[in-house]
């Protein structure tokens, strides 16, 4: 189980979000035929993939303006629960969580409004969407 979410570009609060229960390969980009769209101009069609393999899962940079994880260019990455990756060094941000926590979400997010889901978005513990590097440039 792996989900994702977009990222609020200031706040850092999910404003859109993905789960996968049976799937071991996501693609990300700005192309129609991805699992993940981002319409950025930043991202480009066919950006990032996820594998998932006997180990976990990894992150693949495919992207022109690059894949980053605590602000340092990837080419290839295992990915750990709640990691936020971003597209090119100023766009779009979205953050991963793998195993429990996605399962969790998962299972509660067909029950539950748009308003409950923005609010257990907020309970999240702080950690996971505080970044002290947030400039204007995190505006895309």
């Amino acid at each position: 189980m792996i989900s994702l979410a977009l990222l609020h570009p200031t706040q850092l609060v999910p404003v859109q979000n993905w789960s996968w229960e049976a799937k071991s390969l996501i693609r990300i980009g700005r192309a129609s035929d991805n699992d993940v769209i981002i319409y950025s101009a930043i991202v480009s069609r066919y950006h990032a993939e996820l594998w998932e393999n006997r180990s976990g899962w990894m992150i693949v940079n495919f992207g022109v303006n690059g894949t980053y994880v605590d602000d340092r260019p990837i080419i290839q990455r295992s990915v750990v629960n709640e990691m936020i990756i971003r597209f090119g060094s100023s766009g779009p941000k979205i953050k991963i969580w793998t195993q429990e926590l996605a399962s969790e979400f998962a299972d509660k997010k067909d029950e539950l409004s748009k308003k409950e889901i923005f609010l257990t978005n907020k309970n999240f513990p702080q950690t996971s969407f505080v970044n002290e590097d947030i400039t204007q440039t995190d505006i895309y």
